[in-house]
């Protein structure tokens, strides 16, 4: 793995060729019509199942690989019980077994720097929507992140979902930009823009968290020329940049986001199932637990700078 340069931009804005270039139509049309010929169609189509999580068989893991290059995720199924179900060892060999290696330690991840997203009343976890059983908006996770530490693989796993409620939306990012540029390749430009998106400082308590965040929406990778995106649809913690057509885009992206697409997935993670994924666009419901019942919901998130390997 090549380690993250900390003095450069990891992204490129607009390529000069290929699909993501807006001047090469012929790739992009090439590259377009590769990416819908048998596109999945429902999320059990995503679904694989896995026996060993410490030991991925070879069909397993080309399943996996395959259903992330065509839609930039996949969703496996712990077949069996293996040892401890809230064990993270698991969430952490099935990510090393795809090439998911670097994680980010992000604010409140816990000291292994995979994070349990649980309900949580007390503490700085308390301020955070995560940590509620509030629903979430779309976006990619690490949306605020400077853009040499963006996040480009994210794996979910559950341990115990919910009593009621808690289900995921979930969307390619690669089918948005697709949506975006067919509607008006202006909007693409727009959302490649290097401030098209700032997320404005964080503070706790009168202290100073993190800076403000601005970048693009979608960049393409100058190494190895694939697509990212960064991008939350919440509204107050948000900056479009003001020039007409990128807050023109941005309205066309949310109207995509909140349409019936047979693009957009729908999906409510069960026990030993998890998301493995190029950070694609997602969403929570909201839920309820029920802790009487002993039922209280855990995913375990771990967030990459890698993404997974031969996509």
């Amino acid at each position: 793995m090549q380690p993250l340069d900390e003095t450069q931009p990891f992204f490129a804005e607009i390529p000069a060729e290929g699909p993501f270039s807006l001047q090469d139509e012929k790739a992009y049309r090439e590259w377009r019509e590769a990416k819908l010929n048998d596109y999945p169609s429902k999320v059990t189509d995503l679904v694989v199942g896995i026996d060993d999580p410490f030991a991925l068989s070879e069909d397993e893991k080309n399943r996996l690989l395959a259903l992330c290059r065509k839609t930039n995720m996949a969703v496996f199924q712990l077949q069996k019980p293996c040892g401890d179900p809230a064990d993270k060892a698991q969430v952490k060999n099935i990510g090393k077994q795809l090439g998911l290696f670097r994680l980010d330690s992000n604010l409140c991840a816990d000291d292994d720097d995979i994070t349990s997203l649980t309900v949580v009343s007390d503490g700085r976890h308390k301020t955070y929507i995560p940590y509620s059983n509030r629903p979430i908006s779309w976006h990619t996770d690490g949306y605020y992140n400077p853009l040499d530490k963006q996040i480009r693989g994210l794996l979910l796993h559950c341990v115990t979902p919910a009593a009621r409620g808690g289900e995921n939306d979930l969307l390619d990012h690669e089918i948005a930009y697709i949506h975006l540029r067919d509607t008006n390749p202006a909007y693409i430009a727009a959302l490649m823009q290097p401030d098209a998106m700032t997320i404005p400082p964080n503070e706790e308590h009168g202290t100073l968290v993190r800076g403000p965040s601005p970048g693009p929406v979608f960049s393409v990778d100058s190494r190895q020329g694939f697509l990212h995106m960064r991008y939350t649809a919440r509204t107050r913690s948000i900056e479009w940049k003001k020039d007409g057509i990128t807050e023109e885009a941005a309205a066309c992206l949310s109207e995509f986001l909140n349409s019936d697409s047979p693009y957009i997935f729908h999906h409510r993670l069960q026990s030993g199932q998890g998301l493995i994924s190029n950070n694609v666009l997602h969403t929570r419901s909201g839920f309820e637990d029920d802790e009487a019942r002993g039922i209280k919901r855990l995913l375990y998130r771990a967030r990459y700078f890698d993404r997974i390997s031969d996509t």
